[in-house]
């Protein structure tokens, strides 16, 4: 892992800067997993939870990981109010990432899965990797579940962290 923004990450940030390769390594130290790609837009987008919170309805499928509008997410410009940390005076667009579940919760309880971050998904294609849910540095329309995004397997930048999952059995 490298220095997003020219300092270490503190332990409330998500954890970018980092390669497939990289998460995916940390995610097997830790037991887990990457998510695959239909994976995370299940997890995302459609509301699996026996009793959600309003405004949430069970089995019914979203169009951003905040619900029905992108409000509170961190993204750039169009998701209202943001949580973010201020990294302005060292980027060329945006104000930077959130600290890890500041943002509004969304579909199935989860935090961040709509923009903050990208996140690495597991898609099998060995040169090119999924990234899903957007990114502060992107608008709203990179959050919905029908946005296909993948970058080299190598990249590391500051908007592209990721989560691991856990096998239940």
């Amino acid at each position: 892992m490298r220095p997003p923004y020219g300092r270490l990450g503190q332990d409330d940030e998500p954890a970018v800067h980092v390669t497939f390769d990289d998460a995916a390594a940390y995610c097997r130290w830790a037991g887990k997993r990457l998510p695959s790609e239909q994976g995370w837009i299940e997890a995302a987008y459609t509301e699996r939870r026996m009793a959600p919170l309003s405004p949430f309805m069970r089995g019914r499928i979203y169009p951003y990981p905040t619900g029905d509008s992108p409000e509170g997410a961190n993204c750039l410009g169009d998701c209202g109010k943001t949580p973010a940390i201020d990294y302005s005076a060292v980027l060329e667009r945006g104000r930077g990432h959130a600290k890890a579940r500041t943002t509004r919760p969304g579909v199935n309880g989860l935090y961040d899965m709509g923009a903050n971050v990208w996140e690495w998904v597991d898609t099998g294609d060995q040169a090119q990797k999924g990234t899903r849910g957007g990114a502060w540095w992107y608008g709203a329309a990179q959050m919905r579940a029908d946005y296909d995004a993948s970058k080299p397997r190598d990249m590391a930048v500051v908007y592209i962290g990721f989560r691991c999952v856990k096998d239940i059995r």
